[in-house]
């Protein structure tokens, strides 16, 4: 039931994405999405950790919540770039963390790097090392909201 789920998202996500609807694109559409969920069984097989990611509201909030933060730090990194009053530092630091699920660590660690002037570079049992381009980057990780919310959705 679960790839059917996953076969019948990834397929209409192609659809949707790729706008064309000749016989071959389409047989080749259900060939890539086919070998996506292939690779997705075979991977659960092997390291008997399936995940059941079901999207449900408090990812989607947790996303547009992202997407803003994501737009806020574009804006703050090209002001740092361009004003030569504003620092810009080079800094690598520990960030620990609460989160414990490998899901949670891996949407934390990826939306810390979708974040402009912040990079996830290593992902420990129980912390994070982090390369900012300011200490305000810093400090707005170890406030912890990003932590907080992705722990709110509960995956």
């Amino acid at each position: 039931m679960h790839n059917a789920f996953i076969l019948t998202v990834l397929g209409v996500f192609w659809l949707l994405l790729s706008g064309h609807y000749t016989p071959l694109l389409l047989v080749l559409g259900l060939a890539s999405v086919l070998l996506v969920v292939w690779f997705q069984r075979r991977m659960d097989r092997i390291d008997h950790e399936p995940i059941m990611l079901r999207p449900g509201f408090g990812l989607w909030f947790y996303l547009a919540w992202l997407f803003w933060n994501v737009i806020k730090s574009n804006i703050d990194l090209a002001r740092r770039i361009w004003d030569p009053k504003l620092p810009v530092e080079s800094l690598r630091q520990r960030l620990d963390t609460q989160v414990s699920t490998a899901l949670e660590k891996t949407l934390y660690a990826n939306s810390i790097t979708l974040t402009p002037g912040t990079l996830t570079i290593d992902v420990l049992e129980d912390h994070f090392i982090i390369h900012a381009l300011s200490q305000e980057g810093i400090d707005e990780l170890r406030a912890g909201e990003m932590e907080r919310r992705i722990r709110r959705i509960g995956l």
